[in-house]
């Protein structure tokens, strides 16, 4: 390790710094969606164009997340995370001073791009800053406080809205990030990928298909799944990704090797993520609504009885990190997923028209440790089965996968709502939450069973040197 590598790195500065920014992302997926009625009430706007608000960032986030991370392989991690840190908070400054509802689309839209550069990096300067053994810790608790940014963000934005103001919720980002800058330019040590040149065929491939399938998914709740316009999107986002694939595969330096999937650690964890985010994402879409628009609860009283599920990962995620340190990821995910499932599942027998909160408390207290048992491990399941130079792709990769997710679980789930009930009056409510429910249930269960796929050894990249060890180290592992 080099002396400016001991002299800027830090793992206790990495940890603060990195779990800061992402919680700034991972908070703007949600946060605006229980301000609506008030950005609506000052900005004016149709409906489609208040779905904007949430979709604008949704889209760019998640078409630009593998491109990101690819810029801070070849360019420097801690620069590139610098930039997107300050379009992320620039922009957010633009939101909070949005005059109108198409500035505050279009700086939604450039939020999202800032967030899409700087949240794959976060977890990659985290793990060059912390030692191999004690990296499930601080995944830990960097899975902790994203998931509570996850979770917690129609609580936030719904307090802030009533009782200080929707702008609020923009006006958040900006001190946090105008203090993040310094101390990341001085704390967090420069690290890069393979050096290879950006791979511009793939990358328009990849960002195409992605923003085709993104916005058909964000778009079919308000357009429908006929729709024109939803159709050709996610048919030819879905040839584009295709082609990129068959393109990755003969490509000399592919922008993200498709032979990491060869990995079944690689590829069992990102199915898993992918399952996990389409099912808690749509849950938490509708149970936010249920619990103000059919239990009567305010947005904040909402929020503050959601605590014991969004809560749950500040409290347990350190002790699953560090557990997984211990037993190994697999067993610890497959656990936390399947008792999200039987939460979710629990909520939807649950729930009924006028429900107590003591009858739901067990089903959020089971998804919430739930979710907190998965956070933490996948992380490091994610960036240990990959070599280091190949981490930045490997996190950027799992975290797009995410984001399509959780647009396809707010998608999907929307519409088992919209066939099964409505917003007519509380029973047609729940009469449409429950089999939404029962679907997200079972498509988190499927997750558990993907993460089971993930072999119980794992080796460790950082002990892969580049030299020619990588064969020796296989090979003593198959032996011991």
């Amino acid at each position: 390790m080099s002396q400016q590598t001991e002299r800027r790195g830090g793992a206790v500065w990495a940890l603060v710094i990195t779990s800061v920014a992402g919680f700034m992302a991972a908070l703007d997926n949600l946060v605006v969606t229980t301000a609506l009625p008030s950005i609506r009430k000052d900005l004016g706007g149709a409906l489609d164009d208040l779905e904007w608000t949430v979709s604008a960032y949704t889209l760019t986030f998640a078409v630009l997340l593998m491109f990101g991370a690819a810029l801070g392989d070849r360019f420097g991690r801690r620069r590139l995370f610098l930039v997107g840190l300050t379009v992320f908070t620039g922009a957010s400054a633009a939101a909070a001073m949005a005059s109108g509802i198409d500035t505050l689309i279009a700086a939604r839209a450039v939020q999202g791009v800032g967030a899409a550069i700087m949240m794959p990096l976060t977890l990659t300067l985290l793990t060059a800053a912390v030692p191999a053994a004690k990296r499930g810790m601080a995944y830990g608790i960097w899975g902790a406080v994203n998931g509570l940014a996850v979770a917690s963000g129609p609580l936030i934005g719904g307090s802030l809205t009533e009782h200080v103001s929707w702008h609020w919720i923009f006006w958040l980002n900006v001190p946090l990030g105008v203090a993040l800058l310094p101390l990341a330019r001085l704390r967090l040590a420069e690290s890069y990928g393979t050096g290879a040149p950006l791979d511009v065929p793939g990358t328009l491939l990849a960002s195409g298909g992605l923003f085709g399938i993104v916005y058909g998914l964000v778009r079919s709740p308000v357009d429908g799944w006929t729709s024109p316009l939803v159709l050709t999107g996610l048919f030819a986002g879905t040839a584009m990704l295709a082609g990129f694939v068959l393109y990755s595969t003969r490509a000399k330096n592919p922008m993200l090797p498709m032979r990491l999937f060869r990995s079944r650690a690689f590829s069992g964890i990102n199915a898993a993520s992918l399952l996990m985010f389409l099912g808690m994402f749509g849950s938490i879409f509708l149970l936010s609504q249920y619990m103000q628009g059919v239990l009567g609860y305010s947005p904040t009283e909402a929020g503050l009885r959601m605590l014991p599920w969004t809560g749950m990962p500040m409290l347990v995620a350190p002790i699953a990190g560090s557990l997984s340190d211990r037993i190994g990821g697999r067993p610890v995910v497959a656990a936390g997923l399947f008792l999200q499932a039987a939460g979710l599942g629990y909520m939807a027998y649950a729930a009924t028209a006028d429900a107590s909160y003591a009858s739901q408390l067990p089903g959020l207290i089971i998804s919430g440790v739930g979710m907190a048992l998965y956070f933490a491990p996948a992380a490091n399941l994610v960036m240990s089965s990959v070599l280091p130079k190949e981490q930045g792709i490997a996190s950027g990769a799992n975290n797009a996968l995410r984001e399509v997710g959780g647009a396809l679980g707010i998608a999907v789930m929307a519409s088992i709502f919209s066939a099964q009930g409505g917003y007519e009056s509380g029973q047609a409510f729940v009469d449409g939450l429950q089999p939404a429910l029962v679907t997200g249930a079972a498509v988190v269960a499927v997750a558990g069973i993907a993460a089971l796929l993930i072999p119980s050894r794992r080796r460790d990249p950082e002990i892969v040197s580049e030299a020619g060890q990588e064969s020796a180290r296989i090979a003593e592992t198959v032996a011991g």
